[in-house]
Formats: structure tokens, C-alpha cells, sequence
């Protein structure tokens, strides 16, 4: 329904309604929220959609949607029986001073379709209530039935039809938590069959029957990977003489044309989620893991920018883009390239000599590339966790994931590609990130005070922000502090015109290399293809509901943080319970509003919130004490026991 009214924003052409849709959209036609003109349907300018807020002393705000404009104040006896959360209908009431403010004509759904609730003894009576909140929920269930449920049972609730779908398993299961923080985006790792007919239906790859693709088969492509890959979005070669990188990027774009159920599915989804033990595709796995991964040692589609350099100016001086067949020779891991650059690997074939001599060239090239783009953006330190998971699904071990010389060097490539398919169109899906407010900005200046800093405002906010990063890295407070300024900024996002990426410093950006696990990519590709072609008609298809587009997948990239983040979350809350009473090192991570630190012992990274009053300062290092955890909503709460000792 969100994704409906999104797009009725913006305006939707007829052909792109689904038949459920348009039970919806005929009745709002009739009421006169929506306009109809040339066959595309668009909400009537007296009409908002929104999502409501908190509601206080029978007011709220509407959160409006599928436009940055400002929130519309509901006033008391205008709410009807809206609730906190509901996707509404507001009629905005013109002529009043102040606020911009509106009314509520209809109330259309729930921004969450799905939640998840779980049956907990109070006063020695079963009930049903929210995870997260412990409120009852709406959903109807007789005395009978909760008679025959145990206490801890989770359940999956459609908040649109205030229905039970499905037990999910009891909370005290460890397994229990992959499918919570699923269910309630409604993600799942099955395909239906007609998607998966249709993934099964592609013949390997037969390079004679593409005769109008460039045939880079000779090439020295290579893939470098995390070892624990499947999906090989990437790969790239290096021309030392002719100073060109090819970015050969898997055309996924081949595959998986506009409309249809694979096409469908892909939009539903939008983006792989990776959780510690396992990912959840964006694509069928006959796909994502075979037919569209650039494997080693076999033919691939591909599409391809090839980038001519100008090492001295350390800026691409052309490039092209086009659909070619490559043949990988090598599939690398992250810790090979590394051990290779310490000289700890050795070639084994004339292949890999190739391969790491010109990775070796390349690597000058890209340490260059990086000094340069570091001038004008940021280069974050914030600290990535990996988690190992057990067969039972219980937390094991954690490590800090580094960056290292082999994750820089693909990085930049990826870079270069990005920035270069971004200069290809006006229009189109573009990653924005927009510049920090003024007042955002003054509270990170307060708060690093604070802890001793000397902040010094300078000519530009890269240059006191680089300051700041160089006295974080004196007090051993990088990841920290970077952590800390990148909380004060914009949101990236997708948009469908360019504004800059404030953080990496460019001037326009967008993403293309991962067409696998990101739709945005995909769309990309297919637009490139239809200017490549000089196809206005295609173009003008990929481009037609493209501001709804951008919103929408920009929504599931948050959908898929917040899935994973609260894995994670739920696997250090299991860990915590098990050492309850027991004493580990942290570091005060938030003061205001509570006082929060962040485990740095046998276990990384688990988030406690401390219950006790403490005159804990932030970035203290200190010895806290598990005192509880509430497994429903993975919180730990502990208290500070002593200070670390330097």
C-alpha cells in the first residue's frame, strides 16, 4: 500500500497498476483524491498521503510521503479513530496561518503491514502482545485458543487484515530470530515457482550466439571477494601499457527484463540481506550464485566500462561502456590478494603471474586515487563486526572486520565505475548524500568539546571535520569518533536527479557495480543500455515512474539494515543472557539521552544500555555488569562497576 501511494504521488500510469491496486485507485478517483489525466493517476493537489505520528492530547503530525516536503499538523477532532502508524489520507486545509495542517479523510492501512507478537503470563493469564512493545494486538484470538499456546510462542500478525498468519517458534529457540526479524518485512527465502521456472529457463552461456558483444576473453579478468562469497558481482583487469581498467560488471540486465515475475520479485526485494550464517537473495540462486556470478573459468556476460587514465592528472580521460563475454581467470579472496601483497603467495601458473603483476600496478594506481579523493571527501573508519553462528544459531565469536589493501583496491575501482556511469545520463537513479545541517553539525561539535577536543570552525566543514578526525586518531578514538559524524549527517539515499555525494566528495555518483544484490544497479544498467542504443522509447520507460522508484528502494535499503542490525542485536542479547552477573570491558558509547556502551572483550560489539547512575563520560573506557536481559527486545542492560585501567 506504501509503495502504491508513493508512486500516486508522483504519478502512475495506468498500465502499471495491478488489478488489486486498482480496486483502490477507481474508489479514490470517485472520492476525488486522485486526478486522472492522459491515463496517468495522480494525487489531487488539495490531497497529502502520509504516514501518522504520535498522537498527543488528540493531535499528531502526518508524516508525508513520497515527497520532502514538511509534516502536516493534524488537529484535535481531525484524527477520526487514526492511530500511531496508520497510513492515511489527509485533505490539507488551506487558509490557515501557521503550521501547514490537514485533516484525515481515510485511513488506507498500517505503515508496517506485518508485525510480530508473542504470549507472555501476566496475573497468571495468558495474552497475545507486540514484541517490541508489549502492547495487546489488534488481531483477534478466543481464550481457547491461547489456552493451547505456550508461553513464548511467536507469532507472525498482518496488521492490515488484524490477523495471526503464522507461528514462527517460541522465543526461547535461538532459531526463532532469523525468522522475526524476516516476518516482519514480510522477507523469505523461497521463491515462487513461477520465478524460479523462469530462472530455470536460461542456457549456459554460449559466446557464439552473442555475436554483437565485445569478446574480452583474453583479458586477465580476476574476481576478489570476501572468501565466504557466492554471488561475484565484479571483476576487473588492469592495462598497464595502455593505463585502461575494465570493471566488467555481471549483466544481470540480460536476464532479467522489465515486467514480468522475476522482474517483479527483484522490485519487491530490492536488495540481498546478508545476515552472519547466511543470505537472503535478491535473485533466484540459479542466478544470483551461477548463470549472473562471474565465475572462474567460464564464459560470462558482462557489461563493461572501460576506463583510459590519466595517471599524472589521476582522473579517467575517457571511457566506454558495453556488453561483452568475459572469462574470469581467477577467483581471489580478500586474504589471498593480501597475503600476496606481503609476499607471503606466489603465482603457481602463468595466469596468476599475470595477474599479480598487474594487480601490483594497479594497486599504485588506485593508493594515488584514494590520497586524491580523500582530499576533498572522508574516509570513515566506523567499525564492521563479523559473527560467527553455530548450528543451533547461538553467537560464537566475534572479529573486527579491517580494511585492508586488497578491500581498497577493488573499492576504488568501484569507485571510478560509479562515478563514471553517473556522467552517462541527467536523469536516472543517482546516490545522493547530502551535505549535514548547520544544527546537527553544532550538537557533534558540543559533544566532541565535551570530551576534551578543541574545535576549531574553519573555512569549510572538510576541513574542521578533518581536524577532528586527526585529533581522534591522537586519542586512539577513530572508529568513534567517525561513528559520531557520521550520525550527524544526511542519510544517503537514491534520487532520481543528482545533488553530489557529500561524503565521498563527488560531484555525481550512483550505483553500478552490483546489479546481483541491489536493484538500483540493475536499473542503471538498463538505462545506460537504452542511451547506449539510442532507444528514447526504453529510456523513456526505465525513466517513467523513477521518483516512486527511487523512494521505494531507498526504503527496502533501510528494511534491510534494520533486518540485519537486528540480528545481530538478538545474537549478542542470547550471548548476554548467558553471563548474566559476569564482567567485561566496554566503552561509553551515548550519554544523552542514556548512558549506552559497547562491549570490547571475548564478545565485540554488543550494545548495553546502562541502568545505574553513572558519571560515566563518553569514550570511557570501563568495566560493566550484566545485569538482565530482555530477550524479546534484545536489550542488555548492565551497570558500571569499575574504570579500565590504562
Amino acid at each position: 500500500m506504501k509503495s502504491l501511494l508513493i508512486r500516486l504521488t508522483h504519478g502512475l500510469s495506468e498500465q502499471d497498476i495491478t488489478p488489486d491496486e486498482f480496486t483502490h485507485v477507481s474508489q479514490w478517483l470517485l472520492n476525488k483524491y486522485l486526478t486522472k489525466k492522459d491515463n496517468i493517476y495522480k494525487f489531487n493537489s488539495k490531497y497529502r498521503a502520509g504516514t501518522l505520528g504520535l498522537i498527543q492530547k488528540g493531535t499528531a503530525y502526518l508524516n508525508v510521503i513520497g515527497e520532502n516536503i514538511r509534516d502536516l499538523f493534524i488537529g484535535e477532532g481531525d484524527l477520526g479513530e487514526a492511530t500511531q502508524g496508520d497510513l492515511i489520507i489527509a485533505q490539507r486545509l488551506l487558509g490557515k496561518r501557521g503550521t501547514p495542517s490537514a485533516k484525515i479523510v481515510e485511513i488506507v492501512g498500517r505503515e508496517q503491514s506485518y508485525s510480530i507478537a508473542y504470549i507472555i503470563l501476566k496475573d497468571r493469564h495468558k495474552s497475545m502482545v507486540d514484541l517490541k512493545t508489549d502492547y495487546p494486538i489488534g488481531a483477534e484470538i478466543s481464550s481457547e485458543e491461547l489456552d493451547t499456546l505456550d508461553v513464548g510462542d511467536v507469532f507472525k500478525i498482518d496488521n492490515r487484515e488484524n490477523q495471526v498468519l503464522e507461528k514462527l517458534g517460541n522465543i526461547s529457540d535461538p532459531k526463532v530470530d532469523e525468522k522475526i526479524v524476516l516476518a516482519q518485512f514480510n522477507k523469505h527465502d523461497y521463491f515462487e515457482e513461477e520465478v524460479l521456472k523462469i530462472a530455470k529457463s536460461f542456457e549456459p552461456v554460449d559466446a557464439s550466439k552473442h555475436p554483437s558483444r565485445k569478446d574480452l576473453r583474453d583479458l586477465d579478468f580476476s574476481t576478489i571477494d570476501p572468501v565466504t562469497a557466492k554471488d561475484y558481482d565484479d571483476a576487473i583487469c588492469w592495462d598497464q601499457e595502455n593505463t585502461t581498467l575494465y570493471v566488467a560488471i555481471a549483466d544481470v540486465s540480460e536476464y532479467v527484463k522489465p515486467f514480468g515475475a522475476l522482474d517483479n520479485e527483484a522490485i519487491y526485494r530490492s536488495f540481498s540481506i546478508y545476515l552472519p550464517h547466511r543470505s537472503i537473495p535478491m535473485l533466484p540462486r540459479q542466478l544470483s550464485e551461477t548463470l549472473c556470478s562471474l565465475q572462474p573459468h567460464v564464459d560470462r556476460l558482462a557489461y563493461v566500462f572501460e576506463m583510459k587514465l590519466d595517471l599524472e592528472k589521476l582522473e579517467v580521460k575517457s571511457s566506454t561502456v558495453y556488453e561483452a563475454v568475459i572469462h574470469s581467470k581467477r577467483r581471489f579472496n580478500y586474504e589471498e590478494i593480501d597475503s600476496f601483497f606481503d609476499g607471503d603467495l606466489k603465482a603457481v601458473n602463468a595466469d596468476e603471474e599475470r595477474i599479480f603483476d598487474s594487480l601490483t600496478k594497479l594497486r599504485v594506481v588506485t593508493d594515488a586515487l584514494k590520497a586524491k579523493r580523500i582530499k576533498i571527501g572522508y574516509d570513515f573508519r566506523s567499525t564492521e563486526i563479523d559473527m560467527i553462528i553455530d548450528e543451533d544459531s547461538n553467537l560464537v565469536s566475534t572479529t573486527e572486520a579491517d580494511e585492508t589493501p586488497s578491500h581498497a583496491l577493488v573499492e576504488d575501482c568501484m569507485l571510478l565505475a560509479n562515478k563514471e556511469a553517473a556522467s552517462k545520463f541527467e536523469r536516472g537513479i543517482f546516490r545522493i548524500h547530502e551535505p549535514p545541517s548547520q544544527g546537527k553539525l553544532q550538537t557533534l561539535y558540543q559533544e566532541l568539546a565535551g570530551i576534551g577536543m578543541q574545535i576549531e570552525i574553519m573555512s569549510t566543514t572538510k576541513e574542521t571535520i578533518t581536524n577532528i578526525q586527526n585529533q581522534a586518531r591522537d586519542m586512539d578514538l577513530e572508529s568513534e569518533v567517525d561513528t559520531l559524524i557520521i550520525q550527524s549527517q544526511m542519510q544517503a539515499r537514491y534520487a532520481p536527479l543528482n545533488s553530489g555525494h557529500f561524503g565521498l566528495g563527488f560531484e555525481q555518483y550512483t550505483h553500478f557495480t552490483s546489479p546481483i544484490r541491489r536493484y538500483s544497479d540493475l536499473i542503471v544498467h538498463r538505462l545506460l543500455k537504452a542511451i547506449n542504443a539510442g532507444d528514447t522509447q526504453e529510456g523513456s520507460y526505465v525513466l517513467r515512474n523513477i521518483e516512486s522508484l527511487s523512494m521505494t528502494i531507498s526504503e527496502k535499503e533501510r528494511e534491510s539494515s534494520k533486518i540485519e542490525n537486528e540480528f545481530m542485536a538478538r545474537k549478542y542479547a542470547r550471548w548476554a543472557n548467558e553471563h548474566i552477573g559476569e564482567e567485561f570491558k566496554a566503552r561509553i558509547n551515548a550519554t544523552d539521552p542514556e548512558v549506552k556502551a559497547e562491549i570490547h572483550d571475548v564478545i565485540q560489539g554488543a550494545r548495553v544500555l546502562i541502568i545505574l547512575n553513572t558519571n560515566a563520560v563518553l569514550f570511557e573506557d570501563v568495566i560493566v555488569k550484566i545485569e538482565r536481559v530482555d530477550i524479546a527486545r534484545a536489550k542488555i542492560y548492565a551497570s558500571v562497576v569499575g574504570k579500565v585501567d590504562v
